[in-house]
């Protein structure tokens, strides 16, 4: 590839600097003093033991790759002795290569990655609604005759409100916890043809409903307001078409919940996406070296596909038993060549699928133990909480057994004092980061907590797996970063000048989307806080002591006039 550059230098093609980073310059350096290794030994070795400088270069790959079929050995003492420092050199030249190869090959991967997160990420957005108003947008159906304040269930078991009702006129409208399908049943063709008509014309302001607050117009800038108004577009005409899944985020919560399924499903897609390219390339490796070995060995020694199938797979996995080997000069030739891409690529694909089936066979172990010899406290109504259909029955079959239990315990008058507890029990609702961040606390207080934060997430930066955080946490922790921000209208500038202090949770600026983990992005954002606080404390000394010192100055200038 350098010569390749280097030539189209020369035909004035290509720049006459590279433009590398460090991972690549590493890599490249290491592959050259690699092969400069191999070469010189090479030639050594045809020296001292009399091979052709071919077989030699063949006998130092075979060696360096510990595959060590046999055929060709060191044939005197002189041989020997070189052969002990040049094979462990050589072993660690090629462990540097491997390590270069995989921290190259780490940053493609984390590019696709963070491709497949972005997608999701958009897809959430683009099916999500807040009310009754972007639901019936989003369907294509006419607003309400009587439009009254927009408003959802706020759980899969609670009542319809009459809003929801007027939308089952078009069909059927199924909710499951965040997840609402609609499946239209249109008997009249009128009715058909009036609903697309409506969705027509409701196309040029969908968007700045949606996008709400913010009210911008349909020419977007953002990646989520493009993304928005190309799922608009694509929305079809045809209602029997609109069987998207819609997904349901209310409040902050919700959309908290939603980005945190999204990191749960990047996470599965990077194990199997590792494991089907480590099953990919080595089947690529594998089969299609064993073609060019047959061919290539079957006029020397009659091997069969099957016979070149197996010796690739010995050779792949270093094993070397040395019953079969090339003999002919192009399968030397090109055994040279395909073991030097083959074998390293194949050790980093099994580093990656051990860590997949690994992880795998924890969690599956992990599973069991909680289900079986050592139970988890809670893992039952976890596991009915993430199924909406089972936790409705078991909530039906709850209910029939608390009343059948009030039958037979017979008519009785309950303490008002439990009453009211109960009722009070009722109406308690999860804390959400608006209500914690706007609770009434004084500054020591604050800055006590917030000290505590810092250790805290500092300790927390040495827990690996990397920590993550729940709601409840985050909510403290949005307070601590949020009560030392200045007026809104100051807001903007502080957020480009020492760093994020407003997010949304699946937008483009959510902490879950950070290069770093969790604990580390609190951390700069608690510490960011703590400087703002003291920036603004010694802001309010240097006015107390210009105050004072003026009103100093104007006494003693009143003193002085006086005598």
């Amino acid at each position: 590839m350098l010569l390749i550059n280097l030539l189209g230098y020369l035909l004035g093609k290509y720049s006459q600097n590279f433009d590398l980073d460090d991972n690549q310059r590493t890599l490249i350096l290491q592959t050259m003093l690699f092969f400069f290794w191999l070469a010189g030994g090479a030639a050594v070795f045809s020296a001292v033991c009399g091979f052709s400088y071919a077989n030699s270069l063949y006998f130092c790959d075979v060696t360096i790759l510990t595959v060590g079929f046999g055929d060709f050995v060191p044939t005197n003492n002189a041989g020997r002795g070189i052969l002990m420092p040049y094979a462990v050199l050589g072993i660690i030249s090629l462990g540097l290569v491997i390590n270069s190869i995989h921290k190259f090959g780490s940053v493609t991967k984390v590019k696709i990655i963070k491709a497949h997160t972005e997608n999701l990420r958009i897809d959430t957005i683009s099916r999500s609604v807040t009310n009754e108003r972007q639901l019936r947008d989003r369907l294509g159906l006419p607003p309400r005759e009587h439009p009254h304040e927009d408003h959802m269930p706020h759980s899969p078991h609670s009542q319809r409100p009459d809003s929801l009702r007027s939308i089952e006129q078009y069909g059927e409208l199924n909710i499951s916890g965040r997840n609402v399908t609609f499946h239209p049943n249109i008997k009249e063709s009128h009715d058909k043809t009036k609903t697309n008509d409506y969705l027509s014309s409701r196309r040029r302001t969908f968007v700045s409903k949606l996008l709400h607050p913010f009210r911008v117009p349909i020419k977007a800038s953002s990646k989520d307001e493009k993304a928005a108004a190309n799922m608009f577009r694509s929305v079809p005409r045809k209602m029997t078409d609109r069987r998207q899944k819609l997904v349901l985020l209310r409040s902050e919560r919700e959309r908290f919940s939603a980005m945190r399924e999204i990191q749960n499903e990047t996470r599965r897609f990077r194990r199997y996406y590792h494991l089907s390219i480590s099953v990919v390339a080595f089947g690529i490796l594998w089969c299609c070296g064993a073609v060019v070995f047959w061919k290539a060995e079957q006029r020397e020694q009659g091997m069969s596909y099957f016979e070149a199938l197996y010796f690739c797979y010995v050779s792949l996995l270093t094993i070397g038993y040395g019953d079969f080997s090339p003999r002919s000069n192009a399968g030397k030739a090109f055994f040279i060549f395909w073991s030097l891409v083959a074998v390293p690529t194949i050790t980093l694909l099994v580093n990656n699928m051990s860590h997949t089936v690994i992880s795998g066979i924890s969690h599956i172990t992990s599973t069991v133990a909680d289900w079986t010899i050592m139970p988890r406290l809670g893992i039952f109504q976890d596991f009915v909480s993430r199924h909406p259909k089972l936790e409705k029955r078991v909530g039906k079959q709850i209910e029939e057994h608390e009343e059948k239990e009030r039958i037979e315990r017979g008519f009785t008058i309950q303490d008002p004092d439990e009453e009211a507890a109960d009722q009070a029990a009722d109406t308690v609702e999860h804390p959400t980061i608006e209500k914690i961040a706007g609770e009434s606390m004084s500054n020591p207080e604050l800055v006590k907590r917030l000290a505590l934060a810092i250790k805290k997430t500092a300790q927390d930066m040495h827990i690996q797996p990397p920590k993550r955080y729940s709601y409840e946490e985050w909510a403290e922790f949005t307070r601590l970063i949020r009560f030392t921000a200045e007026t809104p209208e100051e807001l903007l500038e502080e957020e480009v000048t020492e760093g994020l202090i407003e997010w949304d949770w699946i937008g483009e600026d959510s902490p879950m989307l950070s290069d770093v983990t969790e604990p580390e992005w609190i951390l700069d954002r608690l510490i960011e806080s703590l400087k703002r606080y003291t920036a603004r404390q010694a802001r309010k000394v240097c006015i107390l002591i210009s105050w004072t010192s003026f009103v100093i100055f104007l006494r003693c200038g009143n003193h002085i006039r006086i005598n």
